[in-house]
């Protein structure tokens, strides 16, 4: 298997797609360690992997509690015994999701605290009390989730895009003081893909959503929380041993082209391909 060996540890696993790595890099052989603020969906995720016949335990945790952070990662040694593997997955669902962030001049300062307390502050103080213990192991990874509305602007939500924005600066900053010590910092730009949440169904069943999505997306299908889980673990395994301070878009193309009116000279163009 893929992680043999490896001890992982997720913030935010309780769902989406914290929930989906977790499960996953379980299959592949990780000890994995995961966090969230809901003890029912802790342990069902629990029972999935032990389901799967992988080793994983929840520790019930808030990111916006630097305290609740550090007693996650020490939690996670004292029961694996080692530590390789970071991913900082954890949001402030009640504050992005709430519609508070919506343009700079109408967000109030808590709206603004929340969401960048849990996002950026959240994935610093992880990677910060992670660090002492991977150093140890010389060979680990900090796997960082960042969205493609950090590196491509969509409408409303900028203290969001900001702490992800800072999350991919802080992303090469760490690659660059630790790369020498034997741990790998990457980031995950995440693009409009299936969490399996009921807003985001709500959000495609939408008349103009969804056709408004699959224009973007330059694949015949909207991507789902396997499809990172995928990036997660190959930056979790030794297979990613050469890659640090990069950014892993997995975003069906998105970020990769301008939205633009079709012109009748492109529409012509895109007709005559086979």
């Amino acid at each position: 298997m893929r992680l043999d060996g490896k001890v992982a540890l997720i913030t935010g696993g309780t769902r989406g797609l914290g929930r989906m790595t977790a499960i996953m890099m379980a299959k592949e052989g990780a000890k994995v360690a995961f966090t969230g603020r809901t003890v029912e969906g802790g342990r069902e995720v629990e029972e999935r992997i032990k389901e799967a016949g992988g080793t994983g335990i929840f520790i019930p945790a808030d990111s916006s509690k630097e305290e609740d952070v550090a007693a996650a990662v020490e939690k996670t040694v004292a029961t694996y015994g080692s530590l390789t593997t970071l991913m900082n997955n954890a949001i402030a669902t009640d504050h992005v999701g709430s519609g508070r962030d919506s343009h700079v001049h109408d967000i109030d300062t808590a709206t603004l605290e929340g969401i960048i307390r849990v996002a950026l502050y959240g994935t610093f103080w992880a990677s910060k009390y992670a660090i002492p213990h991977m150093l140890k192991t010389g060979n680990a990874s900090i796997i960082n989730i960042s969205a493609s509305s950090s590196v491509s602007s969509i409408p409303t939500r900028p203290a969001y895009q900001a702490s992800k924005g800072a999350i991919n600066s802080l992303t090469r900053q760490m690659a660059f003081d630790y790369g020498k010590r034997g741990i790998r910092v990457n980031t995950i730009v995440v693009g409009f893909v299936y969490n399996g949440s009921e807003s985001f169904r709500r959000l495609m069943e939408h008349p103009e959503m969804k056709p408004a999505m699959e224009k973007l997306i330059l694949l015949p299908y909207i991507g789902d929380a396997p499809d990172i889980a995928n990036g997660a673990i190959y930056l979790a395994s030794d297979e990613s041993k050469f890659t640090t301070g990069s950014m892993l878009v997995i975003d069906g193309g998105m970020t990769c082209h301008q939205s633009q009116p079709a012109t009748p000279m492109i529409a012509k163009e895109r007709n005559t391909v086979d």
